[in-house]
């Protein structure tokens, strides 16, 4: 299951099952997918095929949204 947190400017937004306890979130946009640490900052933790355009535009995103991610991951995992 990876219920989607947000979707915004072509990106998607997701969890995946508990992989880690680091709240973390995959986004994809186009052919490629990208894993972002969330705490205790944003950072790029893997990288699938986007563009670093597409991965700037991704981080920015998490950033505006990261308030948003902590409350969607609390909900979903409880923790």
């Amino acid at each position: 299951m990876s219920p989607t947190v947000f979707q915004a400017k072509g990106f998607r937004f997701f969890f995946f099952s508990r992989e880690e306890k680091r709240i973390h979130v995959h986004v994809h946009c186009g052919g490629g997918e990208a894993k972002f640490w969330v705490e205790p900052e944003v950072k790029l933790v893997q990288n699938y095929g986007l563009k670093e355009k597409e991965l700037q535009e991704a981080r920015k995103l998490i950033e505006e949204h990261v308030d948003e991610i902590k409350a969607a991951w609390k909900k979903h995992f409880g923790s």
